[in-house]
């Protein structure tokens, strides 16, 4: 049994009035072992979003179940939900998530802060994280005072600062050029080679090589994956793109 279970999944949406019932996942099946790095691949409007969505427990699914660590998603209740997203999950977004009027410090424990914790825990947490995270030096700076890639080495450490079971990173290297892409990939290698279980949602053939397997998704399917084993990033990089690349062909065949 895998650490995280993605069993038969469907969503569906239904419109105003009766309108047509839209299917964003049909019948999504996989899972994750504890400790490893995962990317999910597809095209916009292929249901990555919607599946980031369900696992984070933003919303739930119409059919099937996910479950983290043996804990069904969907008997969390409603109250209960909060906490187990601050606690479970770390998230990375494209845009940061910063809060400008605070400083990267009190961005980083806002979660701590939110679930009450001593100050000197708080610390004790912060200081060894923001040094591996090359920020030490910036902690009472405000995103607004930093890089793209500065910005997003804090969001990284605002995910890890509760040591959560998975990290959802959400196209996390979307907003910054290629030289901070580089490093936040290198920085994400680092993180899962301490264990760390992610899952990354992505258009970039580069950022998911970093990781050990990808899986492909279109039309609200999982339709292949592809594992890296002992191959470099790469001769990875290369695997996914003609992957993407067969897809977008039998897409275009496909509609002819």
């Amino acid at each position: 049994m895998g650490f995280l279970e993605v069993k038969h999944i469907r969503k569906t949406y239904t419109g105003r009035l009766g309108a047509k019932e839209t299917t964003a996942l049909k019948d999504v099946h996989f899972s994750v072992n504890e400790g490893e790095f995962v990317s999910v691949m597809g095209e916009s409007g292929s249901g990555k979003t919607t599946l980031l969505n369900l696992l984070s427990t933003l919303d739930k699914p119409s059919e099937g179940e996910i479950t983290l660590a043996g804990t069904p998603l969907t008997t969390i209740k409603e109250k209960e939900l909060s906490k187990f997203r601050r606690e479970q999950l770390g998230f990375v977004f494209q845009d940061f998530n910063l809060l400008d009027n605070f400083s990267l410090k009190d961005n980083i424990l806002l979660p701590l802060v939110l679930e009450q914790m001593p100050v000197k825990e708080m610390e004790d947490r912060l200081k060894p994280l923001v040094e591996k995270l090359g920020i030490s030096q910036l902690i009472n700076n405000y995103p607004y005072e930093v890089s793209g890639g500065q910005k997003q080495r804090a969001a990284v450490a605002r995910a890890l600062i509760t040591k959560p079971k998975l990290i959802l990173a959400d196209e996390p290297t979307g907003a910054l050029d290629s030289k901070a892409s580089e490093v936040l990939m290198d920085l994400f290698s680092d993180i899962h080679a301490m264990n760390q279980t992610i899952l990354m949602v992505t258009h970039s053939a580069r950022a998911a090589s970093y990781s050990n397997r990808v899986l492909f998704i279109r039309d609200g399917e999982v339709y292949h994956e592809i594992y890296r084993g002992d191959q470099t990033t790469e001769v990875f990089m290369d695997r996914i793109s003609k992957a993407l690349l067969f897809s977008f062909d039998r897409g275009e065949q496909d509609g002819i």
